[in-house]
């Protein structure tokens, strides 16, 4: 049983049901390609590298349209930017719920787009930006540019204070070399955050800075996307060679880019987290259903322990991983975003496993049905095994809760 949130939040998600049904709902019926079993191939451009199909992307946008005019879709922002300052604890119950809801347009696996918007890049520049950095917001949030964060590369992956990338001081400017992958949303032109070291040796803490890069300067090149195990595909490999940009280009303090980095990935990574538990959610919940309703050699399927128990252990790790995610998620709102480190590492560890255990186990409860795509299971699997690697691989959140239960480390004593 899913606790019953505060009557606001309440309010939210009850608002949301009705703007998926009421508006939502009559658009995929009029698209019903992309909700389907060809939903992939629908969605992707197979003849430019894999990347979101136009029609599709101009149906995600049209949803966060009407999503914006039913005041929906800006609520985590800040009231100065049209949002209602929606808390984490709130965001963390309505990820949850979109996700636990049937594939729909209401929020798209892939790219994260949902009628209530999921917006880290648009909080870095509110906080961190300068007036001329903030005039990026309103084109990022209407979705006609796109926003890039530029962390993970080829040699380094969640390695991030080991990252080859470096950006010197020459005539003024700054001048920028390294690669970049995993680069998302990269298929558009708009703009990137760049992090590259300023300063210090391979694995200091300081000296990363962090850069917004407008992704039509000179020198900078999306080599490829990358074709997934889920498409469409917004994961590109960038390259950076000379890339020039002027210390207006700076985003924060000089050097004090991991912190932002790490604002960035912990307020994904919970409201990933709290996606994950809903899409696990789902896929109990319809292989309990499934289950209750099919015979088998006269009986109800669910009659059988081995068919049970299964199901009892993914319900009793989804009881206990949403009372840790809206728990960390609180503890966000009051001791700051990356107070909690090893809660929201303990979050996405359990979370994100839970979401693959749990379609794999509806698949085997639908048996051949399971197999297909006339169900979800297969859609929903694909989509949330990248988020035990691409939110920081499970290893990196484990050793994350080592170095806070041993002493460990740069978060060690009283640093």
């Amino acid at each position: 049983m899913t606790p019953t949130p505060d009557p606001a939040t309440q309010d939210l998600l009850d608002r949301i049901d009705r703007f998926a049904a009421d508006e939502l709902a009559p658009l995929e019926r009029e698209h019903p390609q992309f909700f389907d079993h060809r939903r992939e191939f629908a969605r992707t451009d197979l003849d430019h590298g894999g990347v979101p199909a136009r029609e599709w992307e101009e149906l995600l946008t049209e949803m966060t349209r009407r999503a914006d005019r039913a005041g929906l879709y800006r609520f985590a922002l800040p009231a100065a930017l049209g949002g209602a300052d929606g808390s984490t604890l709130a965001m963390a119950q309505v990820r949850e719920h979109l996700a636990a809801r049937p594939v729909g347009l209401h929020s798209d696996l892939q790219s994260e787009t949902s009628c209530v918007g999921n917006f880290p890049l648009v909080e870095l520049l509110w906080r961190a930006g300068t007036a001329e950095q903030r005039e990026w917001i309103e084109p990022l949030v209407r979705r006609e540019v796109s926003g890039g964060f530029g962390l993970t590369e080829p040699g380094h992956g969640s390695a991030a204070t080991w990252m080859g990338t470096r950006a010197v001081r020459r005539d003024g400017d700054w001048v920028i070399d390294g690669a970049k992958r995993f680069n998302t949303g990269m298929h558009r032109p708009g703009i990137d955050v760049v992090f590259a070291r300023t300063a210090g040796e391979p694995g200091d803490a300081r000296g990363i800075t962090a850069f917004v890069v407008p992704t039509d300067t000179p020198g900078f090149r999306v080599e490829r996307h990358a074709w997934t195990m889920a498409m469409p595909t917004d994961h590109s490999d960038v390259t950076l060679d000379g890339v020039r940009v002027p210390d207006s280009a700076v985003l924060g303090e000089p050097g004090a880019g991991l912190d932002l980095a790490l604002l960035f990935v912990h307020e994904s990574r919970i409201r990933q987290a709290a996606s994950s538990l809903g899409a696990a959610r789902f896929c109990i919940d319809a292989a309990v259903a499934y289950a209750r309703e099919r015979e088998v050699f006269g009986r109800a399927l669910a009659s059988n322990q081995a068919v049970q128990w299964p199901l009892v252990e993914l319900h009793t790790e989804a009881t206990l991983v949403r009372a840790l995610v809206r728990a960390t998620a609180a503890a966000m709102d009051t001791d700051g975003k990356v107070a909690p480190s090893e809660q929201v590492s303990m979050c996405n560890l359990r979370a994100n496993r839970l979401a693959c255990e749990a379609a794999d186990r509806a698949m085997q409860v639908h048996g051949g049905l399971g197999y297909t795509r006339d169900v979800p299971f297969e859609h929903i699997y694909r989509h949330h095994r990248r988020y035990r690697i691409t939110e920081g691989t499970e290893e990196i959140q484990v050793r994350t809760i080592a170095r806070e239960l041993f002493g460990l480390g740069r978060r060690a004593g009283t640093s």
